[in-house]
């Protein structure tokens, strides 16, 4: 497994919003989706905010690859389950990161309903 140059993490977890598109199976890069995205110690998450028929998402995990841009960093990706011990730190930094947005919104990315729609973003040698 792959980890993130420490700057590569610190500009991508910083960044306000992500970038985000998967491969299609012809190896060609689909659009780009900005998300939010979230660093739990040495790795970056995304979260399907409207669940696991969001676009995004099942091309994301259909594909497993993809990549991502923000903050100056453009890499390409794996797209991963996320371990099951990583959810409250994953609520607590989107709380942390993002509640100025107001409780609707940080609500669609917390709590139980979204631990099946998580993806752990691994950078690609």
């Amino acid at each position: 497994m792959s980890t993130w140059a420490p700057d590569d993490l610190a500009r991508l977890g910083d960044a306000e919003e992500l970038q985000l598109a998967s491969y299609r199976p012809d190896g060609t890069l689909r659009p780009y989706v900005t998300i939010w995205c979230v660093r739990a110690g040495d790795d970056l998450y995304v979260r399907s905010a409207y669940g696991p028929g969001n676009g995004w998402f099942r091309r994301a995990r259909a594909s497993g690859s993809g990549r991502v841009r923000a903050g100056g960093v453009e890499k390409d990706v794996a797209f991963e389950p996320a371990p099951p011990d990583v959810h409250a730190a994953l609520d607590a930094a989107y709380h942390a990161k993002y509640d100025a947005h107001g409780p609707a919104i940080v609500g669609t990315v917390v709590g139980p309903q979204v631990v099946d729609v998580t993806l752990r973003v691994v950078p690609r040698d």
